[in-house]
């Protein structure tokens, strides 16, 4: 289907509710010049309309003729209507020229389908025209950005969350050292302060990093509170509150669904492991 004949049934289904206006200039038989009294209309509408936008111009004919013929005048009459309006009133980017020929025949009276139609918005409307249009927004789907354990990156041994920053890719996981939290809580351990400020100094040293601060816990079967969660909140509330941008920082809370370790822990160094913050490069 054409785009001029899938335009052409949106405009019949939708039935272009009322907030969209018409106006129509007539056409003399087999002509597609306007009269003096059809073009002095037209020019009081375009004095009148200085603010209104144009949407589309839909040309047609009479019967009378053959159909090639009826589809040629009809389109010379939409040119005709379009050439007087450019330039002088706002036009829509995706402006369409609708050429029906004789199929736009719909009055037992052949003077009236000789005819342009100008579909318009009116300036107070302006700010719901994709609604009165029927499109609606675009979803934008965000790439899931696939995960890089820290240990498939082989960082060198000893190697600061900076040199780790530096050698990262799109999607490298890091884990953030000796962040701790109250035990229970979200609330993070006086202790843990020289690793936010390392981390904060990264941000700043890297402008264009954008992170997703990730949380786990450890030692139960569920994270029922959502502490996890919680936790990774509390880091990035720190890291804005220092003037780090809060489009830079995602968070999100995986519970007990990532151990390194099985569950229930063997030993405090597995739930330690298990029990970490992380942040995932999304983008440097």
């Amino acid at each position: 289907m054409t785009k001029i004949l899938r335009f052409a049934v949106l405009l019949v289904s939708f039935q272009w509710v009322s907030a969209q206006e018409q106006f129509v200039v007539y056409f003399d038989n087999n002509k597609f010049d306007l009269n003096k009294t059809e073009q002095a209309k037209l020019d009081k509408w375009i004095l009148e309309n200085k603010t209104s936008k144009i949407l589309s111009i839909t040309g047609s004919t009479d019967e009378v003729g053959s159909s090639g013929f009826n589809d040629t005048l009809s389109l010379k009459r939409v040119n005709s209507i379009y050439a007087k309006v450019n330039g002088k009133l706002k036009i829509r980017e995706d402006f369409k020229t609708i050429s029906l020929g004789e199929k736009g025949a719909t009055s037992t009276i052949k003077a009236e389908n000789r005819k342009a139609i100008i579909h318009y918005i009116l300036e107070k409307d302006l700010a719901r025209e994709n609604e009165i249009l029927g499109i609606k927004p675009k979803v934008v789907v965000e790439e899931e950005t696939v995960p890089i354990e820290e240990e498939a990156m082989n960082f060198p041994e000893g190697a600061t969350l900076l040199d780790k920053i530096n050698l990262s890719t799109k999607g490298t996981l890091i884990r953030l050292e000796d962040i701790n939290f109250h035990v229970n809580t979200f609330a993070i351990i006086p202790s843990s302060k020289r690793a936010i400020d390392e981390l904060i100094l990264v941000m700043n040293k890297f402008p264009k990093l954008k992170i997703e601060i990730q949380g786990h816990i450890c030692c139960v079967q569920k994270d029922a509170r959502n502490l996890s969660l919680d936790r990774a909140k509390q880091v990035r509330r720190i890291l804005i509150s220092e003037g780090i941008a809060d489009a830079r920082v995602k968070v999100k809370g995986f519970g007990v669904s990532k151990p390194k370790f099985a569950i229930p822990e063997k030993s405090e160094f597995e739930a330690a492991r298990n029990r970490r913050v992380e942040i995932m490069v999304l983008d440097k």
